[in-house]
């Protein structure tokens, strides 16, 4: 749906609530999509957002608490009676309860674990014991299997008497005598196979197999390189444990695009955008002082070279450029190699060699920008000297600029830290400080 949709749902919604009419906007509410209202529910202030929320259909209020931020959720779901609550839960997929339970009241969490059947709440416990961000979390228990060893009249009568398959299945598993998954026969070669042929004729044996333990973003990467449309998760032993489907992995994409966007302001998708003022600020001022520190150290090494621009004002109004020029070139060169971290087209394995590339990108750069800063110096200031300077500490910075862009995001994932949140601050202060550094020191080398 459009964002322009977006915006008339919206505006239909304050109108209903502005005349009053509760039963209209109830039918209105059932008519629109669980992740479309979603979308307008967040964008609504906190005080309407329950109005709205309290006219939803629990049948609905499930598949919306999966759509929602994690802040919005939470809030919503701490004013509902953990009865209800409870209610809306039970009626989701294991691992879409899996995904709200940490921002459930503990309360209701522990009323789900006892209320549910044996089967789901043994599947919910399957699940959440893998940490967060593994394919374990991922999955779902409702993998559709068969054993080895029938015919294709036996899987077609089986399914008649089931009478629906989970959403987004396209194939069956065939698990062996000894309950280990031997492979899967696709739902096209299963209609199209004689009633009489064997499924061991029909199985596909070479399935990509995640265990549960497996990164997420590997997951993401399979799944987009191969457009696959679910796939299973087995044990060590063999076992089958459920299955990821694309809906899923869907969401992850969108909730990392999401995380990169935002990250390098030092933000977090899951906020609400309505979120108390104190919180917000709060959690702002904690990155503005972290960028106030990286100004001090900029400013700091300005401070040491005073006596040098006294002798070449000119400096002071050429030095933002330097910094400006050496901060671009690094942030494309920190924002490919993030990316390539990220689907795994950089590892450690070929990280000398995209070094190697991106220090020539660098050189040229330089060499082509450190011309028309000198050109453009000459012309301002007719001042040779200083278009030596200014050329030569902007070849300088945008080389140590193309070297810090591959070498932070490598080293930060390395020990652990998200290069897409550390990284663009990181590289800010390098930039920043050499670029000072280059032009300042060289002019005070060649002013003495």
């Amino acid at each position: 749906m459009a964002v322009a949709e977006h915006t008339d749902i919206r505006k239909t919604i304050l109108e209903l609530l502005e005349y009053g009419a509760t039963s209209e906007l109830r039918e209105y509410l059932h008519d629109i999509h669980g992740a479309d209202l979603a979308a307008v529910l967040e964008s609504l202030p906190p005080s309407v957002r329950s109005l709205v929320w309290y006219e939803v259909s629990e049948s609905d209020m499930g598949e919306m608490l999966t759509e929602l931020s994690d802040q919005v959720a939470e809030s919503l779901m701490s004013e509902m009676e953990p009865r209800t609550l409870v209610r809306v839960l039970q009626m989701l997929d294991i691992d879409e309860i899996a995904e709200i339970m940490p921002q459930c009241p503990s309360k209701v969490a522990a009323e789900i674990l006892i209320t549910l059947d044996e089967e789901r709440r043994k599947g919910l416990d399957t699940v959440l014991s893998y940490q967060e961000d593994t394919a374990g979390r991922l999955m779902n228990i409702d993998a559709p299997v068969v054993r080895e060893g029938v015919k294709v009249a036996v899987i077609m009568r089986y399914l008649r008497v089931v009478g629906e398959l989970p959403e987004y299945t396209d194939k069956i598993y065939v698990l062996n005598r000894q309950g280990k998954l031997r492979g899967a026969i696709l739902l096209r070669d299963l209609v199209t196979a004689s009633l009489d042929a064997q499924i061991d004729d029909c199985i596909d044996e070479d399935l990509f197999r995640f265990s549960p333990d497996d990164p997420e973003e590997q997951v993401a990467q399979v799944f987009e390189r191969y457009d696959l449309t679910s796939a299973p998760v087995v044990a060590s032993d063999g076992r089958l444990l459920g299955r990821i489907t694309i809906d899923d992995v869907v969401d992850l994409m969108k909730d990392t695009a999401g995380k990169n966007i935002l990250a390098p302001a030092g933000l977090d998708d899951e906020d609400d955008i309505f979120a108390p003022v104190l919180y917000t600020a709060r959690r702002r001022a904690l990155w503005l002082g972290i960028n106030l520190i990286t100004a001090v150290i900029a400013s700091m090494v300005i401070g040491i070279f005073e006596a040098t621009i006294e002798k070449l004002v000119a400096l002071a109004v050429l030095m933002p450029i330097i910094a400006s020029m050496g901060g671009n070139a690094g942030t494309q060169t920190l924002t490919t190699v993030i990316r390539g971290l990220g689907v795994g087209t950089i590892s450690t394995a070929n990280a000398l060699d995209v070094l190697k590339k991106e220090l020539l990108v660098g050189g040229l750069n330089g060499l082509i920008w450190a011309t028309v800063v000198a050109v453009v110096s000459i012309v301002w200031y007719q001042n040779y000297l200083l278009a030596t300077i200014v050329a030569t500490a902007m070849l300088v910075n945008i080389v140590v600029s193309a070297l810090s862009g591959v070498l932070l995001p490598v080293m930060l994932e390395k020990v652990g830290i998200d290069p897409a949140l550390a990284g663009g601050v990181s590289l800010t202060t390098i930039t920043d400080v050499v670029g000072f550094l280059a032009i300042l020191g060289i002019a005070a080398l060649v002013l003495v």
